[in-house]
């Protein structure tokens, strides 16, 4: 008896280890792109855009920064950078390298937590009580080096900002905030123009933000933050469940597209990134596989 029960947890300490190992060794390189179709009742032109979002990047990732240094190869319109860059304060040199050749292009971008920040360590099952903190001893990131780079290169920055732009022969209101999970944000309005489409912009997409862009009649909301549970549970369509996504979003939410009725009719379209990286202090990935998202936007 002894002897079979000692077997038992044997093979399950063996079994939570090769877990461990292959979440942190495989799943976190699995990089992907996913593709996503949008449609905007009325659009007369389609347009691609890049969302990518929480690199939480760390000195040394080369085949992070590979595989971001060719998503410019498809030739996205405009580039949407959803926030928590940075997971380590020697991070921006070769943040803003892997970024290089998406930044010769269109963009946009707002900040996470984790652009100001540098990550501390958390008891993972706190995570299951309600979203994380700010701890009080944070350190600071370089955070104006990388908003530099990004701003140099001619990305626009929505930081509680709005501004209007033409891309791909699209007329477009942007609209952006700072990090609400760090309660940082304050929606400033849209521009004073007549766009073909209005989107929002936001690093954690917590209800009262979506909200927000929804009464306001965004008609796409990009936003990041919740590495799509970053550890989930396997699922028949091979996304994985989410158990959490340190937000008061609904885990059914966690990645992918979803859709909110406006106030009066119509939808707003939410697209919630599952992100690139995860925290410097608890790099695992289980059936979510960092991603990348190609959105297609395309009239009805």
């Amino acid at each position: 008896m002894l002897r079979g029960l000692s077997a038992a947890a044997g093979a399950a300490c063996a079994l939570g280890l090769g877990t461990l190992a292959y979440a942190n060794r495989v799943e976190l390189n699995r990089f992907t792109l996913r593709h996503a179709e949008v449609v905007v009742p009325g659009l007369a032109v389609q347009l691609r855009l890049l969302h990518i979002s929480d690199i939480h990047y760390v000195p040394g990732q080369q085949k992070k920064h590979d595989w971001l240094q060719q998503l410019a190869a498809w030739e996205p319109d405009f580039v949407v950078n959803t926030g928590d860059n940075l997971s380590d304060p020697k991070a921006v040199p070769e943040v803003l390298s892997a970024l290089g050749p998406l930044m010769d292009l269109p963009g946009c971008f707002v900040p996470g937590s984790n652009d100001y920040y540098a990550p501390q360590w958390k008891n993972p099952l706190k995570y299951f009580t309600g979203p994380s903190t700010l701890h009080p001893t944070a350190s600071s990131l370089p955070t104006e080096d990388l908003f530099g780079g990004f701003d140099a290169a001619g990305w626009i920055n929505l930081s509680n900002t709005h501004a209007a732009t033409t891309v791909g022969g699209v007329e477009l209101a942007l609209s952006g905030v700072d990090d609400p999970h760090i309660e940082r944000n304050e929606f400033s309005g849209w521009p004073e123009t007549d766009p073909q489409l209005r989107i929002g912009v936001a690093h954690a997409p917590q209800l009262h933000v979506l909200e927000t862009f929804t009464a306001a009649k965004a008609d796409l909301v990009l936003a990041g933050h919740t590495h799509g549970g970053q550890v989930c549970l396997p699922s028949l369509t091979g996304t994985g469940r989410a158990l959490v996504t340190n937000c008061d979003l609904p885990v059914r939410y966690a990645k992918g597209l979803h859709s909110r009725e406006r106030p009066g009719g119509g939808h707003t379209h939410v697209h919630v990134s599952a992100g690139l990286g995860t925290s410097a202090k608890a790099p695992v990935r289980l059936f979510c596989p960092p991603e990348a998202t190609l959105l297609t936007v395309r009239g009805s």
